[in-house]
């Protein structure tokens, strides 16, 4: 059962590999995460991931009815059992996986090693490249010696002292195993994997506010049957989002019954359940960020230019963000700041973003973010390097209460 469950992701990866197999059972030797045939390196490296020992033998079956490929076992290598031939591979796959160990162990002289994970490749990160640097030197003034990781190092994690995640998190993605393997392995981490399950379910996050007497547009959980009279009793225009958007992505406005229709046909081939939310008109929407249940900043976005989000998505792709303002967080309204951390609190102690609408002198909860944007130029320009300074402080604080 394991097997096929960790197997479920690498599909399309298993298919590609050894489509050129005419065999019906192939055996894949894993050495340390590589394999002596090139065009099977990157399933050997994927494999090895999700079973990180350093001889593995996967062995694949054709299934005979649809002759689609089949990881059946995943069993140790003994090392009295490597052939002959693979022998010296071997030897050099094992020489390069200690040295890069040995090297990394030897660079830094803080006593902590901080793996911060990223995406080079993101369009749209949750910090800038400055922002990056700037969360490094954070991290060696407060004792970490910060490395950049990527989705490629899984196997290496429980190496470190403490993970801090800077790439866009979702439980049905690298950046949640990432955490929780960190997690069971005493690492101190940002984000948590708890907090990432929360907040990127909108449904579970909907409820649990509504429970909780947290202000919010007024929020309906719909699926096909219910949607139209949801709609009605909200009125037009509405909001409709899907359980797993995130900043201005996944979310829709409609104006009549008959886009509601499309719209949501389109977005429940994907997910049965959605939300509708009242549409509630604002020039800006706040962003107030936690960390360790207190304000840590506060900034303004406003729409962008003749659209009713902060971030437009022309035709073409391009996406267009309105401007921001960040403000000294005594300079924000105190109902702001209380139903930020009521909301926030319902999530845990972590770094999260709480985005709020302020209408008639109250809050309104739209979302909260365990991985909210923290760009050099925006989200720090209040705080400056003070910003990177609290994190920093707060990893190491946890980092030493698991100890």
């Amino acid at each position: 059962e394991i097997v096929r469950v960790r197997s479920d992701a690498l599909d399309d990866l298993v298919q590609k590999s050894l489509s050129p197999v005419k065999a019906e059972r192939f055996d894949l030797s894993v050495y340390f995460g590589r394999n002596l045939a090139e065009r099977h390196q990157r399933l050997a490296s994927e494999l090895y991931k999700l079973f990180p020992a350093p001889l593995v033998r996967a062995s694949f079956a054709r299934n005979p009815r649809d002759g689609h490929w089949e990881l059946r076992s995943v069993g140790p290598i003994a090392a009295g059992d490597v052939p002959e031939a693979h022998r010296e591979f071997v030897l050099e796959a094992a020489r390069a996986h200690f040295a890069r160990r040995a090297s990394r162990k030897g660079k830094g002289e803080n006593r902590w090693d901080l793996a911060i994970l990223h995406d080079p490749a993101e369009a749209q990160p949750p910090s800038n490249a400055r922002a990056m640097r700037k969360f490094q030197q954070a991290a060696v003034a407060s004792g970490f010696t910060p490395y950049l990781v990527t989705r490629d190092d899984y196997s290496t994690i429980a190496e470190y002292d403490a993970l801090f995640i800077r790439e866009t998190t979702h439980v049905r993605h690298h950046t949640y195993r990432f955490a929780r393997r960190a997690m069971s392995a005493g690492l101190a981490v940002i984000d948590d994997p708890e907090s990432i399950v929360r907040c990127s379910n909108k449904v579970f996050l909907a409820e649990l506010l509504e429970r909780s007497g947290i202000s919010t547009p007024r929020t309906r959980v719909i699926h096909r049957d219910n949607r139209e009279a949801a709609a009605r009793e909200l009125g037009y225009p509405c909001v409709v989002k899907t359980p797993d958007g995130a900043f201005s992505r996944g979310v829709f406005k409609v104006d009549d019954p008959a886009t509601l229709i499309a719209k949501t046909d389109l977005l429940f081939e994907k997910s049965e359940l959605l939300l509708i939310q009242e549409w509630m008109p604002t020039p800006f929407d706040w962003r107030i960020g936690l960390l360790d249940g207190k304000p840590l900043y506060a900034c303004q976005y406003f729409m962008a230019r003749r659209h009713w989000q902060i971030v437009q998505t022309t035709a073409g792709g391009r996406q267009v963000s309105g401007a921001h303002r960040t403000l000294p967080v005594g300079e924000v309204p105190r109902f702001v700041l209380d139903t930020a951390i009521a909301a926030g609190a319902r999530i845990g102690d972590g770094l999260y973003g709480v985005d709020l609408k302020e209408v008639k002198g109250k809050a309104f909860v739209i979302e909260v973010n365990d991985n909210p944007s923290i760009d050099a130029g925006c989200e720090d320009q209040v705080l400056g390097e003070e910003l990177y300074l609290a994190i920093m402080a707060s990893l190491r604080r946890r980092m030493d209460r698991r100890r």
